[in-house]
């Protein structure tokens, strides 16, 4: 704490009692209330609070506010141009997806159509195939049956002339003697039933 001495007192006129501001003096600077509290400067206080205000407000109403309402306006501008040109796209799209489901249907309607008639050719060619295989077949069986007949016909005839050799055969073996071929005719004949 700070204590004034007399012979201090004296020496330092300007030092003296302090007021309650703390301003040397006492009542020299005022009357130690805050200033914008000061009820004598209401006035110019007021003056400047309107002044500024109006500069602010044209300030914000000629510079700010335009330029804040341009900018607002060319972003709404550009998000619908934005919006206007995704749905030309979306529709572009829309369109590009129709056409490609149109083209796949027409190709699976084409592959089809040409699998029936890949189909339908193999088919009659198969067709042709085998009746070409069973004319050749059946001309080759009338054939077989032909020459089967034929060898049959001289087998046939020739059984009689086999038996006769045979049974000429077996008598001179067995019996010894011998036997003229008409007598063996008659005795096959009579055994076959002729």
């Amino acid at each position: 704490m700070f204590v004034v001495t007399p012979a201090y007192a004296e020496s330092n006129p300007t030092e003296g009692t302090h007021s309650e501001a703390g301003a040397p003096g006492g009542e020299a600077h005022g009357s130690g209330v805050f200033p914008p509290f000061d009820s004598s400067t209401f006035a110019s206080q007021l003056l400047w609070l309107a002044i500024t205000f109006g500069l602010f407000y044209l300030l914000m109403s000629k510079v700010i506010v335009p330029r804040i309402g341009g900018i607002l306006e060319h972003r709404r501008d550009r998000i619908a141009q934005d919006l206007d040109e995704a749905n030309r796209l979306k529709e572009e799209a829309d369109e590009a997806i129709a056409a490609y489901e149109q083209d796949l249907a027409d190709a699976r309607k084409k592959a089809s159509a040409i699998a029936e008639t890949a189909r339908e050719k193999a088919k009659a060619a198969a067709e042709a195939e085998q009746a070409s295989t069973e004319a050749g077949l059946n001309a080759k069986m009338a054939d077989a049956e032909k020459s089967i007949f034929a060898i049959k016909q001289k087998a046939l005839a020739e059984v009689d002339t086999i038996a006769e050799e045979t049974a000429t055969d077996v008598v001179k073996h067995l019996l010894g003697g011998s036997v003229t071929k008409a007598e063996v005719a008659a005795a096959i004949r009579a055994a076959s039933g002729k």
